[in-house]
């Protein structure tokens, strides 16, 4: 399926709000909010702002997080942004802003209203020996070396899109763990599950969930061997627990291809495929970009 399609498809679906009367350059155009958008922590938006002309940049933050935003190869005035909502995001209204850089340096603002509704996410409470879950002091310091070196990789944002078609599911098996989860181990809360885990056998092939580059492959203490893919634009997918790993550093990769093998590397009680997606900063759930896809096209 082709991008302008899958585009089209996905703002059915989103339920958002276009203003087509709000074109940068507008004499009369009205100011304060352009638009409404909501959806649940985790999920994420398909945002599309008007831009007429050849605009230098259209660029929105909300909370805080940059979202670049791309030309929508369907229409010649408007770009289009996803907008990832993080699992931890706090609920109520929000304000997207989105500024425009156009010709002539002429800069055109955009507000929109976002309302993050709760998601209700489980909570499992586990009593576990002490000396199986605080670390000493070698392996604290390996795991705050790791966590610097994903920390890198997610702070540089390609300026292109890779991503051409869908996003896939990278392997097929059910989910056995939910995104959101949070768990409390010896009556301490710890990091909620940003990610899903879909069971799988031992050595089956794990793909890309669609076109990117290889930005890191590692062996990490927790999430054992694993591969970030840049699909651009601050979107990122992350495959952890693998057996084995097929592909190297600055790899271009494409939607299906084989980057690994289902594992149970790291902690890990089992083989499956530990699943993650981030979007400019935001960990959404995996599954919420497979829903961006939908039979019916806007009329």
């Amino acid at each position: 399926m082709k991008l302008d399609r899958f585009l089209i498809m996905s703002v059915v679906v989103i339920a958002s709000v276009f203003p087509v009367d709000l074109l940068p350059g507008t004499p009369h155009a009205p100011r304060g909010v352009n638009g409404q958008y909501s959806g649940r922590q985790g999920e994420v938006l398909v945002v599309m702002v008007p831009a007429s002309g050849s605009p230098q940049s259209v660029e929105g933050r909300l909370l805080n997080r940059r979202i670049p935003f791309f030309k929508d190869p369907s229409a010649d005035d408007r770009y289009v942004g996803l907008v990832g909502l993080d699992l931890e995001d706090t609920p109520g209204n929000h304000e997207l802003t989105v500024d425009i850089a156009g010709e002539h340096d002429r800069r055109y603002h955009l507000s929109y209203n976002v309302l993050i509704i709760r998601t209700k996410y489980p909570v499992q409470h586990l009593t576990l020996p002490k000396d199986k879950v605080d670390l000493d002091e070698d392996s604290l310091a390996r795991v705050k070396l790791e966590q610097d070196q994903v920390k890198t990789v997610f702070e540089a944002i390609s300026q292109q899109r890779f991503w051409k078609e869908t996003f896939i599911q990278p392997v097929q098996g059910p989910s056995t763990g939910q995104f959101g989860r949070l768990r409390v181990i010896n009556g301490q809360p710890r990091n909620p599950h940003n990610g899903e885990d879909i069971a799988a056998p031992m050595g089956t092939d794990v793909v890309a969930m669609n076109d990117g580059i290889v930005r890191l492959t590692a062996d990490h203490f927790f999430s054992g061997k694993g591969v970030f893919l840049d699909h651009g634009l601050g979107l990122y997918s992350m495959y952890f627990h693998l057996s084995d790993v097929t592909v190297q550093d600055g790899q271009t990769v494409k939607r299906g291809d084989v980057i690994g093998k289902v594992g149970a590397s790291g902690r890990a009680s089992g083989p499956h495929l530990h699943w993650g997606v981030r979007i400019n900063g935001a960990r959404v759930d995996p599954y919420a970009l497979l829903k961006l896809s939908f039979q019916q096209p806007l009329p």
